[in-house]
């Protein structure tokens, strides 16, 4: 059940770059991508100045953020201790956009080790791919932060980056070259398909959890959504008045949101194409008036773990969390210069990252989902809208199934 007096998301971290700003544009210092492993064992942090850093999970036995901001900054790549795993440093060569860990475990990973080096590891091994500002992809191993492969095929900024769940290890990547591409580890990072089709710069996009959908967001009004079995387009979905900048898929992939410069967050029926509802980014500020509209505009949203609520980031420096049946924000917490959001995969945590390069570690709701929802999820991981809609059951539990009950 949802608590009904969540509280406010209090700061528990906060990581800041080793080195001061430079003004050099290639130098960039914004964080634009921040994500955990899929088992919550490490943290990836894209800190700007071309670097990545690796971080164990948790941080330390308790937060304490001015020490483990001391930790961060004096902390080496150390790849040959045993035992508990070290803080890596990747240094891409190149800003860094996008970041993605595989899932866990990648047992067919061994076939890049195979590949690169004489002994391949008897373990299977987690892989993060850092996407990077001349259309590079570069693939690491994360326990020891060795380069495994280099992919090449994009003519600009890659933007974002996912990996089918079932560990398959088919990667998309999304380009501001205005395409997305399909990458098959297990083939040496063979490039299988290009997406053509958007007119704009490519955002974002998010492969659906039960592995049959691919949301692509660019500059524009629409979302395309892709088949991940024939690589074609299934739908657009129209409704956003301004650039859409970020989407993600619900954990049982029956729904899916989109988040616009428009300041409104768009929740859709992914099978149906059905606009369910929309949560509006006002400013909280009375003095601001129409003209200062642009200030709400979205960078980010994404789905808590459960599938129970959602966090935004928008321009007007909040950091907001939604619970997914209710209109308005149930917390919020001051941020500034917000570029990404990320929760913990095992709930109690989102990470930002912001245009200064650091991170911030916040409280989330923690929730025991209803027996309701459990049944609703468990079906809805393997049943479409419109299996669910020819099932001999009463209406009422159709609509509940359906997340028609807003």
């Amino acid at each position: 059940m949802l608590s009904p007096t969540p509280e406010e998301p209090l700061l528990l971290a906060e990581l800041k770059p080793g080195r001061p700003h430079q003004f050099d544009w290639k130098s960039s210092c914004e964080t634009w991508s921040v994500a955990f492993s899929p088992d919550g064992a490490w943290f990836a942090w894209s800190q700007g100045h071309c670097i990545v850093k690796l971080i164990p999970w948790p941080l330390e036995e308790q937060f304490i953020p001015k020490g483990f901001e001391a930790k961060s900054r004096s902390s080496k790549n150390d790849t040959k201790g045993r035992g508990s795993p070290k803080e890596k440093t990747l240094d891409c060569g190149q800003i860094v956009w996008g970041l993605a860990f595989s899932p866990w475990p990648s047992a067919p990973s061994r076939k890049l080790w195979a590949r690169h080096h004489s002994q391949a590891p008897d373990v299977s091994c987690l892989i993060l791919a850092t996407g990077l500002n001349d259309g590079q992809i570069k693939i690491w191993e994360v326990q020891t932060g060795l380069l495994l492969l280099n992919l090449s095929g994009h003519q600009d900024v890659v933007r974002d980056l996912s990996f089918t769940p079932s560990g398959s290890l088919i990667l998309v990547s999304a380009s501001r070259d205005k395409t997305l591409r399909i990458w098959d580890l297990n083939k040496h990072g063979k490039q299988i398909q290009v997406l053509s089709g958007h007119l704009q710069w490519v955002y974002c996009c998010s492969i659906s959890p039960d592995c049959s959908m691919l949301c692509s967001a660019a500059g524009e009004k629409s979302v395309f959504l892709w088949s991940m079995r024939s690589y074609t387009l299934i739908r657009k979905l129209e409704g956003h008045q301004s650039s859409v900048v970020s989407c993600d898929f619900s954990p049982d992939s029956a729904l899916l949101v989109t988040a616009s410069y428009d300041t409104n967050v768009i929740m859709w029926d992914p099978y149906t194409g059905e606009r369910l509802r929309s949560l509006h980014h006002t400013q909280l500020d009375p003095a601001m008036d129409d003209s200062d509209v642009h200030m709400s505009s979205l960078r980010s949203v994404c789905f808590s773990p459960e599938g129970l609520y959602l966090a935004t980031v928008a321009d007007d420096r909040l950091l907001r969390i939604w619970a997914l049946e209710l209109k308005a924000p149930i917390a919020f917490a001051p941020m500034t210069n917000g570029l990404c959001c990320t929760f913990f995969p095992h709930g109690g945590v989102i990470a930002t990252g912001t245009r200064d390069g650091h991170v911030q570690f916040w409280t989330a709701p923690r929730v025991l989902s209803s027996l309701k929802h459990l049944c609703r999820k468990a079906l809805r991981s393997f049943l479409t809208t419109y299996q669910v809609l020819a099932l001999p059951i009463p209406k009422k539990m159709k609509e509940f199934l359906t997340y028609r009950t807003f």
